[in-house]
């Protein structure tokens, strides 16, 4: 037998740029699906999962404005369960999936008003919270602080590791028979108006029948990319901290704890191996990822006013990650303007959630060329539409 060449030997039906894990979630499920997939990533179950607490809250991270994006983010909670077990039994790897539901609390009045108002937005939209006043609060959770003035208890808002998570994908994909190669794209391949594959960093040429570029943040980075299609992607910081609760100490919080402090988001996640993820900053500082005295200070302070008790703990772990933000919060899915080019990014503060309704969608634009239609008000062609018409009224 001859040898086959280079460029036989790598082609593909479809080839994920970005081994994070939306891009790990579309390789299992195209490979699922029959298609001869690969992933282009150094490091496949890093980036932005390495820092995200894991928080499943479509309920308590409704915002005004986003209720197109509720809909999806709904849709993928209600697949978590059979996402979760399905993940598990391919992998051998236990997620770390938790129904153990979210508070909310206010601990000033402002909070307690901000906290009614999204009581009433969360009722409108049809979703289930219950209000409690701050005894209630603290009878769920005795570790609150006295101050707390109320919450809404929101049952239907799980938990997941991400860290757990992205190693299990990566062991279902290594399973379900997607390549891996771990190096950096250098940049996309075009051919005759097409995307055709990639060049990665070695000078190692990969051709692909379609291309999913799933780099998260960096994703609008990849050279190559036709300037009308490159992905309006931005960095968005945030620190992390991990403590850890002593055995003598539990149970310290049975559900995950959020609240609103001087105008910051703060949240407390309890895993079941004793981690207390506390986070996270939000903060435009481009490509900066450096975990700042100020950063840790701040998700201290907050923290300390939900649970006092909260810094006998050891901290234990201080990170920074970048969130990939696109101009509405919204995640890119599927086709582009170029042909054989598709996008999986701009997840932002949803990127766990949106996991299981990802893989699925993506999966279905591979395989059929079009987005489920529950999916397609999330199609990456929605920007360049919008920037026309605001040409046209200037």
């Amino acid at each position: 037998m001859h040898p086959r060449t280079t460029t036989e030997r790598t082609t593909t039906d479809a080839l994920v740029l970005g081994g994070g894990i939306i891009g790990l979630v579309t390789a299992w499920r195209a490979a699922q699906h029959g298609l001869r997939t690969a992933i282009v990533d150094p490091e496949p179950g890093g980036g932005a999962a390495q820092v995200a607490a894991g928080m499943l809250a479509a309920v308590t991270e409704l915002h005004y404005g986003e209720q197109t994006l509720l809909a999806l983010n709904i849709a993928s909670a209600e697949r978590y369960p059979a996402f979760a077990a399905e993940l598990e039994e391919a992998s051998g790897q236990e997620i770390g999936y938790r129904a153990c539901g979210t508070l909310a609390v206010a601990l000033d009045a402002d909070d307690r008003a901000h906290l009614r108002e999204l009581h009433a937005l969360q009722r409108q939209s049809g979703l289930e919270s219950e209000w409690l006043s701050g005894r209630e609060c603290r009878r769920l959770e005795p570790m609150l602080a006295p101050g707390v003035r109320g919450g809404l208890r929101v049952d239907g808002d799980h938990q997941v590791d991400p860290r757990r998570l992205a190693k299990a994908l990566v062991i279902a994909c290594e399973r379900a028979g997607v390549t891996f190669h771990r190096q950096w794209a250098d940049r996309l391949t075009v051919v005759g108006d097409r995307a055709r594959g990639a060049v990665l960093a070695d000078g190692t040429e990969l051709s692909a029948d379609q291309v999913v570029l799933a780099g998260g943040s960096l994703s609008g980075k990849l050279a190559g990319v036709p300037a009308e299609v490159v992905p309006p992607v931005r960095p968005v910081k945030g620190q992390v901290l991990r403590l850890t609760v002593p055995p003598s100490y539990a149970p310290f919080l049975s559900r995950t704890v959020r609240a609103v402090v001087r105008g910051s988001d703060v949240y407390l996640v309890p895993r079941e191996n004793g981690e207390l993820v506390v986070g996270a900053t939000s903060e435009e500082l481009g490509w900066d990822t450096t975990v700042t005295a100020g950063g840790v200070y701040e998700l201290l302070r907050d923290a300390h006013e939900l649970l006092p008790g909260l810094t006998e703990l050891p901290l234990t772990e201080t990170r920074a990650g970048l969130r990939p933000a696109s101009p509405d919060n919204a995640p890119l899915l599927g086709p582009t303007a170029l042909p054989g080019l598709h996008l999986a990014t701009g997840h932002y503060r949803n990127g766990v959630l949106l996991t299981p309704v990802t893989g699925d969608a993506m999966a279905h634009a591979l395989t059929t060329g079009e987005l489920p239609d529950a999916v397609r008000p999330f199609t990456p062609r929605r920007f360049s539409a919008l920037e026309v018409l605001q040409e046209q009224t200037a």
